[in-house]
Parts: C-alpha cells; structure tokens; sequence
C-alpha cells in the first residue's frame, strides 16, 4: 500500500494558535542581563502575566519548567486554572520526574479543572542531579508518553519496558480532554529527539532559524512523521518587539543589551539545565552568523540571545512588518506561535494592542477535535465512581 495512503491526516483549519510566555524560571527583566528585583518570577508576577494574556486574547500560554530558578509548573499552572477564562495552559513536564501513573493521574486532574484547557509540553533533558545519555533519556521520554497514552485511552494501562513495568487499572486518569487526551507539544533537535516527536507528539516546537533551515527542520519532520502514519503540526517559539515605526521597535531592541555585560550574559546562559543541548547550540551558530547589529534575515533579530539560553532571537519591526513575517511563517505551515518579549507585561500588551487583532486567533485542542461537545464520561465529571 502507498505510504501516503495510510498516513494520518490532520483536520484542515483557517488561522494559527497565538501564545504568550510565563517566564517561571526567573527569565524576565526591563534589560538583558539585569537582575531587576521587581521582575523575579514571584507568584504574584507571573500570574499577572498570565491573567494579563488571558485577559488580551492569547489562546495559549507556555509555563515552562527548571530546577534552578523559579516556581513549579504544575503547582503553577494548579493555581491559575480557576483565575483564567479561555487560554489554555501549555504545561512543560520533566519526563521521569513523576511516576508516570501518578503523572497522569495529575494531568488528568489539572485538565478537569481547566475543563480541557490542558495543553502539554514534553521535556526529556536530565533530571536535577542525575545523567543519562542522549538515547537514555528519550528512551525514557517514549515510556512515558506510551503510559499517558495508554492511561488516557484504553480500559488499562499494561506497559512493560526498560524503565518501567505497569498493570493498573486506567479509570482514574482518565482526562476530561477525548480523542487521545490532552495535546503533546515536543522541541527538540537531535535525531532521538526528532524519531520520538514523529512517533508519539502533535506539535513539534522549534526555535528561531532562518527560514530556510525551518523549512529543512519541517520537511524532516513530516517525512519522519510519515514513515508512522502520521502527520505533527508545527510550532515556532520566538521573541517579539513591535511599536509603531520600525526606528523604534529597533532602537528597543538596542536598548535592551544597552547596559549588557558579555560575560554576565555568559553566566546567564550557561546556569540553565539545557545549556548544552544540541537547540541551544544551534541559537549560537544562528547568532554567530548575525550581522554587527544582530540581524540575521529581515526583522530577526539575534541580539536577545546574547542573555539567555534556548530561544535566542526577536521579530522586531512595526506592526505590517510582524504581521507580515508571522505571515509568512504561516504560508510555511507554522500554525502555533509562542510569543514572548521583556518585560513580558509590557509586551504582551503591545502585541495584542498592535498584531493580535488582525490575526485569526484559533485553540489547538479545539479545532484538534479534543474538546468534548458535552461533559465527558469520566470518573471525575459525570461517569461512575471508581
């Protein structure tokens, strides 16, 4: 049979899935490289900001997760279920951190609450104190989805692999969520990485490239996806700096390494779990290639990495100059967006004020078929007690 024939094809919809940033892991500031006390990632700041993109008309919010610095993500993302309205929560989880049963179990509750407004990113680096290689840690990540999977749509969840042996009853986790659950979000670079995101993931993530090498990212990506009768959604994580000329969105993005010291952006840098990764090293080269004023393709602009690892480069321009770069991200077949911008507060308001209003806003688990159209048969809403 053609390949082709067999594959898995995804509901066809207008528009694309705007989100903001919750900076949990301290990563928020009025200038790269500061140490502002005002903008520590606080309960009550991050929380503002969520509420703040709710309130705006984000459609999702990414709550990321790290030891070093910052809050928990699932107590996080606990506590604003019932302070937000629409905006789904992409909740980042450690793959290990958690006894998968249990971890499903705490989805499950996290996306009752949110009455399916749970959205999950995938983390497969190391866990705090510990180290295990490339392959390990996937291999790992690949159990536990399998478990989540299993959990969320069979009768019982029977796994038996390398790091875990599980025969329990999957009742009680099941999510609110249908069709397979809450939707996996999945970034990540290296070939393990890429053959578990086409296996089991529904949005692949990637980080600032030229787009050329993002449609070389998307093109290995669907032919992967493929070759397991199926086909990912692609998402693309980026800064942004918008005003109402392009002399001033530039002279922001000046202003934010004005007071910059290279070696404390070093520092910065290299403190986050995921310094080395193979992502991180790409956002380098990206930069490297940059010209002197950071610019590595019109209106993306490199100088943000200077002080922060992982997603390392800005749109910057006025609002015709986003829209149409967001724009051709779309034409490209990106069709999730996760905004950020510093101090995150600020410029989310600027976005929404300037961007968001001419862009078709949609929800993932929504036009995805996850939502159910009446109150699921489950354990926790109206099926039968356990």
């Amino acid at each position: 049979m053609n390949k082709k024939n067999t594959i898995r094809k995804l509901p066809l919809f207008e528009g694309a899935e705007i989100s903001w940033f919750a900076p949990l892991c301290d990563g928020d500031d009025d200038f790269l490289g500061h140490r502002n006390p005002a903008f520590k990632s606080s309960w009550e700041n991050t929380s503002d900001i969520v509420k703040t993109a709710d309130s705006l008309g984000f459609r999702n919010v990414l709550c990321p997760s790290s030891y070093q610095v910052g809050q928990d993500t699932l107590t996080f993302a606990s506590a604003m279920a019932p302070l937000t309205n629409q905006i789904n929560l992409l909740t980042a989880i450690r793959c290990g951190e958690i006894h998968p049963p249990m971890l499903a179990r705490a989805l499950a509750t996290l996306d009752h609450i949110l009455k399916g407004r749970l959205t999950i990113n995938i983390i497969s680096s190391d866990l705090p104190g510990t180290e295990l290689s490339s392959s390990q840690r996937y291999a790992r990540s690949r159990e536990v989805i399998a478990i989540l999977k299993q959990a969320w749509t069979q009768e019982e969840i029977d796994f038996q692999g390398e790091f875990y042996q599980i025969k329990l009853p999957a009742a009680p986790v099941k999510p609110y969520q249908q069709n397979g659950g809450p939707l996996l979000y999945f970034g990540g670079y290296s070939p393990d990485g890429v053959a578990l995101c086409a296996e089991h993931c529904d949005v692949y993530l990637m980080w600032p490239e030229t787009e050329d090498k993002l449609q070389g990212l998307m093109d290995n990506m669907t032919n992967q996806a493929a070759g397991f009768g199926r086909s990912v959604l692609f998402g693309l994580r980026v800064h942004v700096i918008v005003r109402e000329t392009e002399e001033e969105a530039k002279a922001y993005a000046q202003h934010l390494i004005s007071d910059l010291d290279l070696n404390q952006g070093d520092e910065i840098r290299n403190r986050a779990q995921d310094a080395k990764s193979l992502g991180v090293s790409r956002q380098s080269e990206l930069r490297d290639s940059a010209d002197e004023d950071y610019f590595v393709e019109p209106h993306l602009w490199t100088g943000i990495g200077l002080a922060r690892s992982g997603c390392g480069a800005a749109i910057v321009g006025n609002p015709d100059q986003v829209y149409d770069k967001i724009q051709r991200y779309i034409k490209m077949g990106i069709r999730s967006f996760i905004f950020s911008g510093y101090p995150h507060k600020q410029e989310a308001e600027y976005f929404a004020e300037l961007v968001l209003p001419r862009l078709k806003t949609v929800s993932l688990p929504e036009v995805l078929g996850r939502i159910p159209t009446e109150t699921p048969n489950t354990p926790l809403e109206k099926g039968p007690r356990t």
